[in-house]
């Protein structure tokens, strides 16, 4: 019999169900928006004008969603608490054209989106969501969670030295393959539109992209840790949708406004309309002010007091490349979340962010770790400095320690998941 865990597995439970429910960026935005409905919010279109009404709003725009609460009274400077967080992961993308072949084969034109393990995504059965867009502009999500695709490895009897160093070619040695015959025009999107329910030549337009369609699963002789894809960054982004629920649900007063800020193509730069560079958040929190009466200088005071936890994966010190991370700082899995610094501004954390993150874990009852990079790695980058420079916030990094990131499928504790969304709940309970 497995042990028992110290927390209710509960939260990771459902964390897994919503990796499961979410493989795109489109779907994790419509089921956080599902969960923060049924906790009173309601969505508000950006074209609309905006009343300053107290209670949950949210903004869906594409794979990004910005949802926040207003308390009964709240002044106009009042400033926000923000969870940031990020809804895409790496992954293969279909292209425009997407149907190709060769040889007898059928198969999906793919372009490498962001920075995955290639080789993770060999061998293994694949799935294909996203979005479809018809004739009249309105759009409609697509998952086909079943295998559907598979990029084939080629036979060791082939490539004797691919044991001792595999080298994959992004453009000739990722096409997955989905069939035998003729290589058809329009055959992909066909399907599609027959899988959706949709009228024949409907779509014209589509953004799509693989996913494993293996299941997330608890691992272990004890069930410590979990597997599943996407953790990076989906775990963030259900932590922040049950802490933001969690403070809404509960009401009362807040000295703040909490806010959740999941954006999409933060693993291509965030640099678009729905990524974190871009000008949605600041958008949304100006209108928020304005449409509660404020001026400009409301706006400016409630900035100057706002602070935002960039929630992200980080990386547990592997076992078997120890060497490869700092010699003092080994971040455990199920040792609770983890603050990120660099000195170089990769991470947005600083002293007072410290003491800011240390009082929310200790209101929590949660213990937490510390990571940076060994010095002879250059450390990768969040939505963190991207937010703290665009909007002038106070912004700290922290997220949950796993192993095999931006692999098809990663690795986590089991209790992590729970620890990070009581600490951003007290967070936002300020």
């Amino acid at each position: 019999m497995s042990a028992p865990s110290r927390f209710d597995r509960g939260h990771t439970d459902d964390l897994m169900s919503f990796l499961t429910a979410s493989p795109s960026p489109y779907h994790a935005v419509a089921n956080a928006a599902e969960r923060l409905e049924k906790a009173g919010f309601r969505q508000v279109a950006e074209t609309d004008a905006w009343e300053g009404s107290s209670g949950g709003k949210y903004v869906l725009r594409g794979g990004a969603i910005v949802a926040w609460y207003v308390p009964e009274g709240t002044a106009a400077h009042t400033p926000f608490r923000i969870i940031g967080a990020h809804t895409d992961s790496p992954n293969l993308r279909v292209k425009p054209l997407p149907d190709a072949g060769a040889h007898g084969w059928r198969q999906v034109a793919v372009e490498i989106y962001g920075g995955p393990l290639l080789n993770s995504w060999l061998d293994r059965d694949l799935g294909l969501a996203g979005r479809l867009t018809l004739r009249d502009g309105s759009t409609h999500l697509v998952d086909v969670s079943r295998p559907l695709l598979r990029v084939p490895q080629l036979a060791i009897h082939l490539d004797r030295a691919a044991n001792d160093g595999l080298k994959l070619d992004k453009q000739r040695h990722l096409q997955p393959v989905w069939g035998l015959g003729d290589v058809l025009e329009g055959d992909l999107i066909s399907f599609l539109e027959e899988e959706s329910g949709l009228p024949a030549g409907e779509v014209t337009g589509w953004d799509l992209m693989t996913h494993s369609v293996e299941p997330p699963a608890y691992l272990g002789r004890d069930e410590e840790l979990v597997a599943g894809p996407r953790m990076d960054n989906l775990l963030s982004v259900h932590a922040g949708t049950a802490a933001l629920a969690a403070v809404a649900t509960a009401g009362g007063d807040l000295p703040f406004i909490p806010v959740l800020a999941a954006f999409d193509h933060e693993e291509s730069g965030s640099q678009s309309d729905t990524g974190a560079d871009g000008p949605l958040l600041g958008g949304v929190l100006e209108r928020s002010v304005f449409a509660r009466g404020g001026s400009y200088e409301d706006r400016a005071r409630a900035f100057a007091g706002t602070l935002c936890l960039s929630s992200d994966t980080g990386h547990a010190v592997h076992p078997n490349y120890a060497e490869r991370h700092d010699p003092t700082h080994h971040p455990r899995v199920n040792g609770g979340p983890i603050l990120k610094v660099n000195v170089n501004n990769r991470y947005a954390t600083d002293g007072s962010g410290r003491a800011v993150f240390a009082a929310a874990c200790e209101k929590a009852g949660v213990p937490f770790q510390s990571f940076v990079s060994n010095n002879s790695m250059p450390c990768g980058t969040t939505i963190g400095p991207i937010t703290a420079a665009r909007h002038g916030i106070t912004t700290v990094d922290i997220g949950v320690a796993i192993l095999s990131m931006h692999s098809a499928r990663e690795l986590s504790g089991a209790d992590d998941p729970y620890l990070l969304a009581n600490a951003l709940t007290a967070f936002l309970e300020g």
